[in-house]
């Protein structure tokens, strides 16, 4: 006769979570020790399905190249969509690539044009590495995951956690009802201040992406001067 064993949430909590803290622990020194490397770098997100055919993907392709040109290595997601677009514009353009792909229920695989890969188990050490070692973060139009990236950057500029830097919107068309709602609902009730819409810029061009970022750090250049 079988018997089932009852388990016991509370000694099964104590004895994983301590297994836990070591494997984010990893996660933080592989991402530390392997993106450190990299140098000045952009983070750009997107839809991860987005078409090849698409003219957005072909933006995103078209922007890597730019960057590289620019001085620029490219992060990415590491999956399809814009993040393939994104890796392997940079990849022709013979610029640094990283993919930071994530475990995901239905697997995400990595882009073949990914130059440099890690693979997180955990959303949050994912997102520390993507704005870490970022001087821009270049957003295109995309879903949830996208979203989640865009709100964290502005909430951490507009409180202060992190120095501003470049946060940029691609294809106004696409943000346009998300500006008009900040606009109409949040300012009128006070839930953010009229600046707060200066943390970031929208854009339609890659042209106009690499401007902003060129001119944010001349800027400050300058201001180091005086």
């Amino acid at each position: 006769m079988e018997t089932s064993r009852k388990i016991n949430p509370i000694s099964d909590f104590t004895v994983e979570e301590p297994w836990r803290v070591f494997r984010i622990m990893a996660e933080f020194v592989e991402g530390f020790e392997t993106l450190s490397k990299i140098g000045p770098a952009v983070t750009v997100f997107g839809s991860a399905r987005a078409k090849r055919s698409s003219p957005t993907y072909r933006k995103a392709e078209k922007l890597a190249r730019l960057l590289v040109k620019a001085g620029y290595g490219l992060i990415s997601g590491g999956g399809p969509g814009i993040m393939e677009a994104v890796n392997k514009g940079a990849k022709e353009a013979g610029g640094e690539s990283v993919g930071l792909n994530i475990e995901l229920p239905q697997e995400q695989k990595p882009n073949p044009y990914v130059k440099t890969l890690l693979t997180f188990r955990y959303f949050f050490a994912r997102k520390v590495m993507f704005i870490k070692y970022a001087r821009a973060y270049v957003i295109f139009p995309g879903g949830y995951g996208t979203l989640d990236e865009f709100s964290e950057a502005i909430t951490l500029v507009q409180t202060k956690r992190i120095e501003r830097f470049p946060i940029i919107l691609v294809e106004k068309k696409y943000w346009q009802g998300l500006i008009d709602w900040f606009k109409e609902t949040l300012i009128p009730r006070g839930y953010i201040q009229p600046e707060d819409l200066n943390i970031f810029y929208v854009v339609d061009e890659p042209e106009q992406v690499v401007q902003i970022i060129k001119k944010f750090y001349q800027n400050q250049t300058s201001e180091g001067k005086r």
